[in-house]
Parts: C-alpha cells; structure tokens; sequence
C-alpha cells in the first residue's frame, strides 16, 4: 500500500511512523527486530530503510603509498525492507540515493524492488562521500534529487533506459522526497532551495518529509510557503528527541538546523545525559501535541538506531 493510500484512509488521523538505519556490517537482522518491536503497539503503516553510500578507507600499502578501499559499512537496506514486510506485513520504504548509483543500478534496484512487492521509495541526492568536500554524482548518475524522481516516474510509465524493450512492465512506486524547513545546507538561499523542491514535485514526486526542527513555527512558516508556491502533496514532519548534550553542537553542524535558546538552556542545565534524555523526551511529546492539534498527516520520527525514547513519546501522544 502506498504511503499517500495510508494517509488518504487516516481520514485525517494522525499517523506514526518512524526511521531505521540498517546495523553496521557484521550485525544480524535480530538488531533490527529487536529496534522495531517496542514500537509495533503504536501501530505504524510504514517504515523508512536509510541506504548508506561507499566510503573511502586508505590502507598504507608496502610500498609506503596509500591504497583506497571502498567500503560499505551499513549494507543491506533491500533485505531489510523485505523482512519488515515478511515479519510485520508493514509497508517498507527505502531510501534511493544518487550518490553512489548510476542510471543502470538505479534501474535495476527498483526492478528488485518492484519484484519484492515494495511500493514505496524515498528519492534523495544524498551526501558527499567523507573524503570529498562537495557531493560528485557518479559518471552515469544523477546529480539531483529531481533527476532521480523523473527516472522513478518514466519506469511507472514504462519506460526504462533500453528504449528497444517491447511492452516493458509498469512500475507503480509511490515517491517521497525530503524537504527543509530551514533551507537544505548547501542552498544558497531559501529561494533557490524552494526552485528545487518544486521540481521534484513537479517531476512527480508524491510526498514530502521534512528534515528535523524543533520549533514548530518553523514547520508550520514550510508548509505556508509550500502552499503559496501550488505545491499541495502531504508535507510530513520529521522529529528526533535530542539525547545528549554533545548533540547540542552536533546538530546544528551535522544537519544545518537551529535549537531554540529555551531548549538549549535546559539542555546546559541538565547534570547529565540521562537528564538531557528525559528533556528531549519531554519536549518532543510537546512538538508531537502541537502538530497533532494542526492536523498534520503523519508525525515521521529519526529513531537513528534507539527506539526507547521514541516509545515514550508515542505513548505519550498515541
């Protein structure tokens, strides 16, 4: 089922939903299971998978030079998805990349996906490889989210990149994109950030997912702005409860959004982690509450590999 047919049948409930990312290599499916079961009860229509791109090792080699290894660290994503829906019968979405994947594995991995009975995909340029400063798309790759959203769409058409194929299957793939509230971090400007977000839902994507805030305004001011420029799919928040006070720092730099000075000062005041826990807890219930009451469609929640904190808020709020 796709995610927009979940929203569609909420009849203006407010749904719950939630993000994984896959273990680190080595670790079984187990850890996964045992992240996603505590938060069943609050019954959630559908998942997001993350997919992580190659990074770059250096090993110095005899010789004294250095030999680059690519590596994969958290692999996986396709099986995930496919065992979510085995286990849960929950719709799986996982993220599509450009970084990493040219025209041709795209195809291919949405073909697998098709095969799989997966309905549902989140379209995203993705980051720059650690050892590179600025994003490079791969040789026969897209270096837009946009670009990425327009093959997804063209293969629902049928149309694939072999333009002899004859009477070539359909795919019917419902597409996510990400939105920022407070501008994408490499976005010159608010302006050109909205361009840009307009294209992929002009391309034909079918929803947005917001990148995490934790002022409210700040999403509610998006969603304005969304509507004043005709872009009218569903605009789902996301949300992360902070957790620790080193992501006080690690936040703004890693994700390029602002903390309220009053969330900030609570947080300085807190004797320890475990407080800062709590704090984070507590106040994500209240953004939670808030955009509850405005009606939002789904509330979408970054577990980042804990599910503990994410249970207390929904409990709290479903």
């Amino acid at each position: 089922m796709k995610v927009t047919e979940h929203i569609e049948s909420g009849n203006g409930k407010t749904l719950f939903s939630f993000e994984i990312l896959p273990p680190l290599k080595g670790q079984t499916i187990q850890s996964i299971f045992d992240h996603i079961d505590p938060l069943i009860e609050f019954k959630p229509p559908f998942i997001d998978v993350t997919y992580h791109r190659e990074e770059y090792d250096f090993h110095e080699v005899t010789s004294g030079l250095l030999r680059k290894k690519v590596v994969r660290k958290r692999p996986g994503t396709v099986g995930i998805c496919a065992a979510i829906q085995n286990r849960y019968d929950i719709d799986a979405v996982p993220h599509i990349l450009c970084g990493g994947f040219t025209k041709e594995d795209t195809e291919n991995l949405l073909i697998d996906l098709g095969f799989l009975g997966i309905d549902n995909v989140v379209a995203l340029r993705g980051d720059a490889v650690k050892s590179e400063t600025y994003f490079k798309p791969e040789k026969e790759g897209h270096a837009y989210a946009e670009e990425l959203v327009k093959q997804i769409v063209a293969m629902n058409n049928g149309k694939y990149l072999d333009d002899s194929l004859e009477n070539s299957a359909h795919t019917d793939f419902c597409i996510g994109v990400a939105g920022y509230p407070e501008k994408h971090m490499e976005a010159p400007s608010m302006e050109s950030d909205f361009h840009f977000l307009k294209k992929k839902i002009k391309n034909g994507a079918h929803y947005i997912i917001t990148q995490m805030f934790f002022d409210n305004k700040k999403y509610f001011d998006f969603v304005d702005r969304c509507r004043k420029e005709d872009i009218d799919v569903p605009i789902i928040p996301g949300l992360k409860p902070l957790a620790t006070k080193k992501q006080l720092n690690l936040i703004p730099h890693r994700f390029k959004v602002d903390l309220p000075d009053d969330l900030v000062m609570e947080v300085v005041r807190c004797k320890d982690d475990k407080e800062v826990r709590q704090l984070g807890v507590d106040w994500c219930i209240e953004q939670s509450k808030g955009l509850i009451a405005a009606g939002v469609p789904v509330l979408h929640y970054y577990s980042m590999g804990k599910s503990d904190n994410i249970q207390a808020v929904a409990k709290a709020v479903f």
